[in-house]
């Protein structure tokens, strides 16, 4: 499979934190009925690596599932040997994404500058998490693709229904949305799960309507 097709394909990685692992397989069911196939677990999620091996192994065929908050290398190379297929950072650490890369994963770091932007892009990162992207709003990718048109930017951070379809037609090419996705302090159960899977679905269908297909 093609990882990185298949992300700006999705439109949307959920971010997944803190969630209860024995609800984790529920919540990433829920996500794929939704039509949301690529799933960031956070890796300050307790027993972050297990889960990423189980959802990699359960749902393989299914979903994209990555690690999120990765600070380092080695927790990098952790993730991937536990079944992560892309890492997401909040930040920029070049031995990060090279880490990523040496083992043929997706490298997706966080920045904000367009400096930082393009030194994440130069050092071999696939797609830039622009983070916090709340701070400056949609125009601010729009005037980043300006001068930097040709780097895949993902805003990430108060990305919600409302702005959405900003960010895609200003450039985005896939959005990470965390509790405005996926409420982890929610209890979970089939009430839950059906309105996360129907919450999926309105993202989805947003992702479509900002590049004008069909909305399913």
């Amino acid at each position: 499979m093609d990882y990185l097709k298949g992300i700006v394909e999705s439109g949307i990685v959920a971010v997944i934190r803190g969630a209860k692992p024995d609800s984790i397989l529920s919540i990433a069911g829920a996500l794929r009925d939704g039509g949301v196939k690529a799933l960031e677990i956070t890796v300050e999620t307790p027993n972050a690596l297990k889960v990423i091996e189980q959802i990699s192994a359960e749902l393989a065929d299914d979903v994209i599932v990555g690690a999120g908050t990765v600070l380092d290398a080695e927790t990098a190379r952790a993730a991937i040997m536990s079944g992560a297929k892309f890492i997401f950072s909040p930040t920029v650490n070049i031995e990060t994404i090279r880490m990523a890369k040496r083992y043929g994963v997706v490298s997706i770091p966080g920045a904000l500058t367009p400096t930082e932007i393009l030194m994440a892009y130069e050092c071999g990162a696939d797609i830039i998490k622009v983070f916090p992207a709340h701070i400056f709003g949609p125009q601010y990718l729009k005037d980043l693709k300006g001068p930097l048109p040709h780097i895949p930017l993902m805003p990430t951070g108060g990305v919600d229904l409302d702005n959405l379809v900003e960010y895609i037609q200003a450039g985005a090419v896939a959005a990470g949305i965390g509790s405005n996705l996926v409420n982890t302090k929610k209890p979970i159960d089939q009430n839950s799960l059906q309105q996360l899977k129907e919450t999926a679905s309105l993202y989805i269908n947003k992702v479509r309507q900002a590049r004008g297909n069909p909305v399913l």
